[in-house]
């Protein structure tokens, strides 16, 4: 940015900067943040989680495949019940641990089953997901529309994103799943990410828990979209 010779900002970078809050307005619905330190990668995942490394562009925060998965072998799948490992320090109460985690497994069967066979025992060609909830973060209803809907708030909320790397008031979720042949147990891939809500507009109105549930849905699109390509070869992990 360019500055007057007074230290305010030119007319030239103004511009800029209102085109840069436009773009954080016209956000997705959930974005990728950086994770909690909760544990979960050797609570949930095991050993496997010392062989976790950085996620790339368009990954989970941090990833483990496996290098000698065949994965053109594999066109079913079972989808063990979400757990949640948030032990005593979460702030989600039961039911809403329960309703979480039902519909994390409802939606990953929804999804998958879109692109491969969901099946219930182990079998020749048939993959186990086992997935986990740590934490799950509530949005302030009530700022919460207040700072997406109106302009003037909105612009503030953007102001806040550049500087923290936040939105106001919004929720999110951290998991992470372990791919596994369901017949020899191998590991064949792991995942650890977290998920807050973004900037978009159609966001402002949705209840508590509604930036959790999306970055729930994203995370299952997102495993069907890569698991079908995977598995029918036109793509690799």
């Amino acid at each position: 940015m360019t500055h007057a010779p007074n230290g305010t900002c030119s007319r030239a970078a103004a511009p800029l900067l209102v085109l840069g809050l436009l773009a954080l307005s016209a956000c997705s619905t959930v974005q990728q943040a950086k994770l909690k330190e909760d544990g979960l990668a050797c609570g949930f995942l095991g050993s496997v989680c010392t062989k976790l490394t950085p996620g790339g562009k368009d990954q989970a925060s941090l990833r483990y495949i496996n290098p000698t998965a065949k994965w053109t072998q594999y066109n079913k799948i079972m989808v063990a019940p979400v757990s949640l490992w948030g032990g005593d320090i979460t702030k989600v109460s039961g039911s809403d641990q329960q309703m979480l985690v039902d519909f994390f497994h409802q939606q990953l069967v929804q999804e998958l089953g879109k692109k491969l066979q969901v099946v219930d025992k182990p079998g020749p060609g048939v993959l186990k997901l086992d997935v986990a909830l740590s934490d799950a973060e509530a949005a302030t209803p009530g700022l919460r529309s207040v700072s997406m809907i109106i302009p003037q708030a909105h612009m503030i909320s953007n102001l806040k994103y550049l500087a923290t790397g936040s939105f106001p008031f919004v929720g999110g979720a951290q998991g992470g799943a372990k791919l596994s042949d369901a017949q020899s147990g191998e590991v064949l891939g792991a995942w650890v990410d977290r998920q807050i809500g973004g900037g978009n507009f159609t966001t402002g109105f949705q209840w508590q828990w509604g930036d959790a549930e999306n970055a729930i849905t994203e995370w299952s699109k997102k495993m069907a979209e890569k698991l079908t390509a995977w598995t029918s070869g036109t793509a690799t992990p």
